[in-house]
Formats: C-alpha cells, structure tokens, sequence
C-alpha cells in the first residue's frame, strides 16, 4: 500500500494512510512543520487521530514541504492527500501551492481551487482506501434541494437581524447576499462540507460570510444552532412588534445553555462497538465478595521485594496474575465466538486487555502473551501499558487481539459494574474498590480488606458453570494468595 503520489519529478503528495485495521479516516490533530520547512525521510510531520488511538505519521522522503492541504482539527479521508513536498527545491520558479488557511489557525480552510481529489472523483466512482483505487457505483448524486429559495430565505434572514441590531428598520437596508454556486453547487471548501454533512445541513439553505461569497465553518454552525422557539402569529412578519425585540436575548441564553460535541475519533469507536457487543452477544454478570485482606499484605511485601525492583506493584497486579492463573484452570473461557462460520475458537493464548481512561476516552490496550509472563514481567508490561495510555500514544495494534480484559472501577470508588464485553472476547472481570470492612474471620468478626468482583461473560460460548468456576477461582486466589503457587 502506498500513501504518496508523485505529480511531477519535483513534487510529491504523501496521502492520509490506513493506520489501522480497515480505518477510513482520521483527524488532523497537529502539525510539527509548515510550508517551507525542510524534512527528512522518516520525520514526523504531524500527529493524526483514528478510530482507535492517536498516531505519529512519518514523511517517506527528503524535501522541503510545499503545501500543507489541510487544517487541524480536520478529519480527511484515507487515500486524501494531506501534504505536499518539493523533493528539488531550488530548480525553477515553484507554482504557488494552492491558496489555504495558515494551519495554525484551524477555523481556517484551504481555498476551492485546492479541493482534494475526493472533491474532484469522476461520477459514478467513489473513493476508497488507499492502494486499492476507486470503486464503481451505480449511484447518482441527487441534485440539492432549496437553491432557489436560499436567496429569499437569506433576506428574511437579513432583514430580522437588521431588526434585532437596530431596534427597528435598519436605515438604508441592503439586499442580503444569494448564496454562490459554482457548477450548480454553492461555494464551500471541502472540511466545511464535510461539517455541513455531519451536521445534516443542506450548504444551499446556509448564508455566506465569506470573502467572495463562500460559505464557513461559523456559517454551518450558525446554521445548526438550535432553532428559536416559535413566535406567536403576531411576529410572522420579517418586521416584527417591539415586544418580541426585547425577548430576542432570552433566545440567545437558551441556545448558549448546551454544548454539542461531534461524536468522532475513539469516543465514535467506543459507542459503536459498545452498542455491537451489547445486542450481539448475550451478557451474563455474576459477583462474588470476597477478602482480600492476605492480597493487600503480598502486595506490600513485594514492594519490598528486590525482584519487584523498577516496577509497579500494587492490587491490580496480582489481580491479573490470578485471572491467568484461573484461565488456565478453565481454559474454554479463553475463546471467541465465529458467527460466519458458527464455531467457537478456542485461543491458547491470553492476550489480557486492561481498560484505561484516557483524555480522548477509554480505550482497551492488552498485554500481548499475558499467559507466558512472569510476574515481574507482568509488572513491567502493566507499567507500560498504562504510561502509554495516558500519553495518549497507545498504537492500533495494542489494542488488536485482546482475549480476555479487566476493567478497575475500584480506582474510581465504585463497589462494582456490570461491564460490556470488548468485542470479540468472551469474559470481562470488573474489580471493585478495596475497602475496609467488617468481616467474620476465624468465627470473629473482624475489620478486613473486602472487594467486590464481577464477571460479564458470553453466554453463547460460556454457560453459568464456566462462568462461574472461572470467578470462583479468582476470589479463592485473592482470598489465599499461595495457591498462585500451588494452582500455577
């Protein structure tokens, strides 16, 4: 697969590639170089956000950047190209890149001329992922509706704003702006379309602020402003009473009393795979309450331990050792469900998800070969897996394969959950906080470490026994920390 074009012997494109597992776009989040910087094979130009993580994108040549085709904050499709790179720079007079909005600021965009190939597809084609060319479609855009009416739509608009500003008439009121179209359409640069269509607003029904008549950012989202409430029949005239003047602030307040946030990047991924999993597989939840007093003084021990030395020791540590621990016990657990073939699959091995929160959300990195690790190892592996989570620099494919996953809600104070299986897999643990609690131990009762566990499995390849004796044997081993040795 290939992610650069070359338009000449001078200049070459590099395109917005596939980083992950079938992805089709990614937000421009930002960028380390700007025109005229000179880069080198291998260095990072800019930092982009997919679906499922942030991720670094190297330039695959030497050269001296050209032109930068789009904004931060810009999601663009896989196979667009996003920079472009004068490989010769100094042999001849270069053409002047494409007017576009200096990068720095994202509310800009770039001007028309420069639209990206997907703007300019043949009809009947549409784009696809990089190094796969376009594919065919019988499909035909349909022409916009409301054109014709955009211009009266955009005096009303005009004229109740003149009243708003100037309590009355305005006093040499000008006709308000048609919308301009170009080739049937009207004037918009490609990221604005691309709102407009994630916002479901039609550009032909939208009024340009624009230097020569193009349509904004701020325009589609003044279009997608929640509408005013609706006025009684006495204020259905463009002019309206002066009553309904001084109520007009009161429509601002209430539109500023809510934030809208496009549902993009991880937070997307989260959502749909969260409502796939929970109408696909049927969820099963059991707990258990169990003390956990003998893992609280391991714990502390190992912090002394000179082997444990560099790494991080605490609860969730020997709480994932004992799940592995339980899963060799109960290795049919450890098993994913093939619904085009109708078979389950068996894994021998445990790639052990961990469930981090992260700024750009949660996010289900694993520990690849969980099972083969020694506990030190296991330390080390958890200690990065998190570090690297909250940098939000965890990769794609640390967070493919996972088998089985952990999710400690504990951190938060919380007693339990019924967690949501990741995708794919067949069992979650959820941890619970570690509190102090009264307790009957040896026919006393007594204050001792007690948590809650909860286990969502999938039923459909996981029965209640299973379940069950896969739960059981965490809490036993949580309970009696030895039998890690003697059940390992």
């Amino acid at each position: 697969m290939t992610t650069m074009t070359e338009t000449s012997a001078r200049f070459r494109e590099f395109k917005m590639p596939d980083v992950g597992e079938g992805l089709t776009e990614a937000e421009i989040l930002k960028w380390f170089v700007q025109p005229g910087d000179t880069v080198t094979d291998g260095q990072v130009v800019c930092e982009v956000e997919t679906a499922k993580a942030a991720v670094e994108l190297p330039i695959p040549f030497d050269g001296v950047v050209h032109e930068l085709r789009f904004p931060e904050g810009t999601t663009v499709d896989v196979g667009q190209v996003i920079i472009a790179i004068d490989v010769a720079p100094g042999s001849g007079d270069a053409p002047a890149p494409a007017a576009a909005a200096p990068v720095q600021e994202p509310a800009a965009e770039p001007e028309p001329a420069a639209e990206p190939e997907a703007e300019a597809e043949p009809k009947g084609r549409t784009p696809v992922l990089v190094g796969y060319g376009v594919a065919e479609s019988s499909t035909k855009r349909r022409p916009r509706k409301g054109a014709a009416a955009a211009p009266e739509a955009a005096a009303v608009a005009a004229a109740v704003q003149a009243e708003l500003n100037g309590h009355g008439a305005p006093a040499a009121p000008t006709p308000a702006p048609a919308v301009p179209v170009q080739g049937g359409r009207p004037l918009a640069k490609p990221p604005v379309r691309k709102l407009a269509k994630d916002l479901g607003i039609d550009l032909a029904t939208v009024v340009p602020t624009g230097k020569d008549g193009i349509i904004t950012r701020e325009d589609v989202h003044a279009a997608a402003a929640p509408a005013a409430p609706e006025a009684p029949a006495a204020v259905a005239s463009p002019v309206a009473p002066a009553p309904a003047v001084a109520e007009a602030p009161a429509v601002v307040s209430d539109s500023a009393r809510e934030t809208r946030i496009p549902v993009k990047g991880v937070r997307k991924a989260i959502a749909q795979a969260m409502v796939g999993s929970a109408f696909t597989a049927p969820h099963v939840t059991e707990f258990v309450t169990v003390d956990v007093t003998r893992t609280m003084k391991l714990v502390a021990e190992l912090k002394e331990d000179k082997d444990m030395a560099g790494v991080r020791v605490n609860p969730l540590l020997v709480i994932a050792k004992a799940l592995l621990v339980a899963i060799k016990r109960n290795p049919e657990v450890n098993a994913a469900w093939d619904e085009a073939n109708q078979e389950i699959v068996q894994k021998h091995y445990v790639n052990l998800g961990i469930a981090a929160a992260t700024p750009r959300g949660l996010i289900v990195p694993n520990i690849k070969d969980a099972h083969d690790k020694t506990l030190p190892q296991l330390a080390q592996a958890l200690g990065e897996l998190v570090t690297t989570a909250r940098d939000g620099k965890t990769s794609p494919a640390a967070m493919a394969g996972g088998t089985v996953t952990i999710t400690n809600v504990g951190v938060f104070g919380v007693d339990t959950g019924t967690p949501i299986l990741n995708p794919g897999e067949s069992a979650i643990l959820a941890v619970g906080a570690i509190k102090l609690q009264p307790w009957v131990h040896k026919g006393k009762v007594k204050p001792r470490q007690v948590t809650t566990l909860a286990l969502s499995f999938d039923h459909r390849l996981v029965d209640g026994e299973l379940g069950s004796k896969v739960l059981a044997d965490v809490a036993a081993i949580l309970e009696q920390p030895k039998r890690l040795i003697t059940w390992a």
